[in-house]
């Protein structure tokens, strides 16, 4: 995140601040629970299902399947930040942590607390109206802004939601692809 978005999100009680050290690489020390799995370890796990000819969508899927990287494309990108938004109205720590990692991991350096602590505080900060919207919530690729084909911008206005969001209490968020799939890292 952005130093003075950091900021205002510290203080307005971290609502959806990335401040965790459970990056894609590591699991964190400090819990007592297991070690964090990758969505994509997870999904690899699920049953598949050869969805018939009618039932595909326009777009290709953005989930990685087994040892496939995710899609380098805006579409990739757009569908992990949805996978984010709604792990963060689910309270998943685990996929939270995950997609949001290299930026947590950042804002840990810089004071703030590892990803478990910092994000038990945040859930308890979001509305249940809010967490109910984030379930569902998508993004507007119009608003998207493509950086380069490794960096991508998600502002707040192009989450689209039945809550209103602003730039204090969910911020703007970079994607970088890195690893074979598409982490928030700003």
């Amino acid at each position: 995140m952005r130093a003075r978005t950091m900021a205002s999100v510290a203080v307005s009680a971290c609502v959806a601040l990335v401040a965790c050290a459970c990056g894609p690489e590591k699991a964190t020390k400090d819990t007592d629970a297991k070690p964090s799995q990758s969505s994509a370890s997870r999904r690899a796990k699920e049953p598949s299902a050869t969805p018939s000819a009618s039932a595909r969508p326009d777009r290709p899927s953005a989930t990685p399947t087994g040892d496939q990287p995710a899609p380098r494309t805006k579409e990739g990108a757009i569908q992990r930040y949805e996978e984010y938004l709604h792990a963060l109205g689910r309270e998943d720590i685990d996929t939270v942590c995950d997609v949001a990692g290299p930026a947590a991991k950042k804002a840990q350096d810089q004071g703030l607390g590892p990803c478990r602590s910092t994000y038990a505080a945040v859930f308890q900060m979001i509305s249940p109206a809010q967490k109910k919207a984030l379930r569902t919530a998508t993004v507007d690729p119009q608003r998207v802004a493509v950086r380069t084909p490794d960096k991508i911008e998600m502002p707040v206005e192009a989450v689209r939601a039945s809550a209103t969001f602003s730039e204090s209490d969910l911020g703007s968020y970079t994607l970088e692809y890195l690893k074979n799939d598409w982490y928030i890292t700003d």
